[in-house]
């Protein structure tokens, strides 16, 4: 049996576009990674060209590279200049610019990076800020992606769509174009850098592609769990992440009042050493309250009293018990509070290092306390869903509640993405 029978597929399927694509900075001198100050020899070969030419010229290969790439991209005239400006650090001395030189310069200096190419997959899904044109009894809700481009690079993308009253599912359509962020501001720490980056209001968010900024993210963003976070009269979301260096992993957090900026900024204490960290949606006992796998076997339930400093906890609240669980667990994003407790999506990997997903109830007042738990998977990969970039995963980084059911967005072999829903008594009555 590949699933629960109180659990319904949806066919939404969300697959990886690979026309959808941001401009990115080249660096010819050591690519891929950081242009080295003391070897300047291409990048200015380049620059010592591009003046040669004569003004015509100039502006016939401008207005060739314009004709190729202006409707693939907005404000591009505006990125050239500013990719001139960030390489000025690392050319020599040169002849003033025109306006003209100047973006073409910049444009030598670019690339398109198509951040999906490979995988769109590890959504989570939150209630939209904005619920404005929701008809009665339906929700707008925003999903989040991990995206995978050229170089397994990972990188945060968005969706937004609508739930009906009777749990139907819809995503609204993407949009051809897509950008990166602004960055307001980039603090050093003695954990690493803090940034701060904001999007174009008008701009839908589906075009909104947050790429890795630091050197902890510099391989990649990945498998944010999103979650609506209430502090009395204060709403934000959250979303912890895993911060990819290339070479080592950690526990970073997201911050976001609107999804048009953000706050991107480092976790500290033994526990961010690790990943699949999920946020509770309100404290605990007057506590920010984590479940977090330490140890990669178990899950922890573990506490803050300021949101930035993690340390690992107590005993395990849950480790694998069935057979399908028996390599280890993890969450599937954050806690759902339910009038009968906190129900924990879980992710169990079993022989063959088979993914499937399970569930838990935890106690409302004390989640260290298991009420109940599913024996048998809650979703298994079907037929269907065995094939991809790692074959036999299911996976989802956060499901939400909505009326009776739980709306269940789930990777696919860590390749495209759908949705399911679950009748939340049903699953009740199944769990022992």
């Amino acid at each position: 049996m590949s699933q629960s029978p109180f659990l319904n597929r949806q066919a939404l399927y969300l697959r990886p576009d690979p026309t959808r694509v941001i401009v990115r900075p080249f660096k010819p001198a050591t690519e891929p990674r950081d242009l080295n100050p003391t070897d300047k020899t291409r990048a200015n070969h380049i620059v010592d060209r591009v003046l040669a030419l004569d003004p015509d010229a100039a502006a016939r290969q401008l207005d060739d590279v314009l004709e190729n790439f202006i409707g693939r991209h907005r404000n591009l005239l505006r990125a050239f200049e500013a990719r001139a400006d960030e390489m000025e650090d690392a050319l020599a001395v040169h002849a003033s610019f025109t306006q003209a030189q100047r973006q073409l310069v910049g444009a030598y200096f670019l690339n398109e990076y198509s951040f999906e190419a490979s995988a769109l997959f590890n959504p989570s899904i939150v209630a939209h800020p904005d619920q404005s044109g929701a008809p009665p009894g339906a929700l707008r809700f925003i999903l989040s992606l991990r995206a995978v481009g050229e170089g397994h690079i990972s990188s945060l993308t968005f969706r937004s769509g609508m739930i009906a009253a009777d749990g139907a599912v819809s995503v609204d359509p993407t949009t051809r174009l897509a950008s990166s962020p602004t960055i307001l501001a980039q603090t050093q720490g003695p954990a690493g850098d803090d940034v701060e980056v904001a999007f174009q209001s008008g701009e839908d968010i589906s075009e909104r592609v947050i790429f890795p900024i630091t050197a902890s993210q510099s391989n990649g963003i990945e498998d944010a769990r999103f979650v609506q976070f209430s502090d009395g009269e204060r709403q934000v979301y959250y979303a912890t992440y895993t911060a990819y260096s290339g070479r080592a992993i950690r526990s970073e957090l997201i911050e976001t009042s609107d999804f048009v900026s953000f706050r991107l900024s480092t976790l500290k204490g033994s526990a961010a050493r690790n990943k699949g960290m999920a946020l509770f949606p309100k404290k605990i006992g007057g506590r920010y309250a984590m479940i977090a796998r330490q140890d990669n076997e178990n899950l922890y339930l573990i506490y803050s009293d300021d949101l930035r400093t993690w340390d690992d906890g107590g005993n395990a609240v849950l480790k694998p018990e069935f057979p399908w669980e028996f390599v280890q667990i993890g969450n599937c994003g954050s806690p759902i509070e339910l009038d009968a407790g906190w129900l924990l999506l879980t992710h169990g990997v079993g022989p063959v290092r088979k993914y499937s997903i399970g569930a838990a109830l935890l106690d409302k007042n004390d989640p260290s306390k298991v009420l109940a738990r599913l024996h048998e998977p809650l979703l298994r990969p079907d037929p269907s869903e065995r094939e991809g970039y790692v074959p036999n995963v299911v996976y989802t980084c956060g499901a939400l509640r909505h009326r009776d059911k739980i709306i269940f967005p789930y990777a696919v072999s860590d390749t495209f993405s759908n949705f399911a829903t679950i009748n939340i008594a049903s699953l009740m009555n199944a769990m022992e």
